[in-house]
This record gives structure tokens, C-alpha cells and sequence, in this order.
């Protein structure tokens, strides 16, 4: 079942999995999960997959990851807030 989850809502996915998990076992386990961006959306299983990190010790290092191999135009322009008009 494909899940669409916007990025504020990562972190209720990774939470999901059981620390320490190995970067193949967690791509697989999100390979259903497209993640809705600010322009465009990615597949995070297959996000994960491209990281060179073998292992995560915790949801923090994951979420981490995933925020780095993001494209730099995942959460919108830089240095504007969804408040600014």
C-alpha cells in the first residue's frame, strides 16, 4: 500500500523501525512511502538506498540522512517561512 506522507510527518514514519537497522532493511521498509515536498516528491526507500551510511543507530541519524540526500529545493526558497507573504 503506497503511502503518500508529507515531510513535517518523517518522523512518525522512521519511528516505525526498530534501531540499529542497516540502510538496505530500512529502504525496503519505506520503499512505499513517497514523500511529499515543497516542489515534487521522492520515494524514500529509494532516497535511503542512495545514502553511503551501511547502518543507523537511531531515528535521528536517519532522519538526518534523508534531510541531506533531500534536493536543496525539497522544503521550498531558502531564508522564506510559510509565514512570510
Amino acid at each position: 500500500m503506497e503511502r503518500n506522507v508529507k515531510l513535517n510527518g518523517l518522523g512518525r514514519i522512521l519511528e516505525d523501525l526498530e534501531y540499529p537497522i542497516p540502510r538496505e532493511k530500512a529502504a525496503t521498509q519505506c520503499s512505499d512511502v513517497t514523500l511529499i515536498l515543497a516542489e515534487g516528491a521522492e520515494n524514500l526507500g529509494e532516497l535511503i538506498a542512495d545514502s553511503n551510511g551501511d547502518e543507523f543507530e537511531s531515528m535521528d541519524d536517519l532522519e538526518t540522512e534523508v534531510f541531506n540526500l533531500l534536493p536543496r529545493n525539497a522544503v521550498g526558497e531558502p531564508y522564506q517561512s510559510e509565514g512570510e507573504g
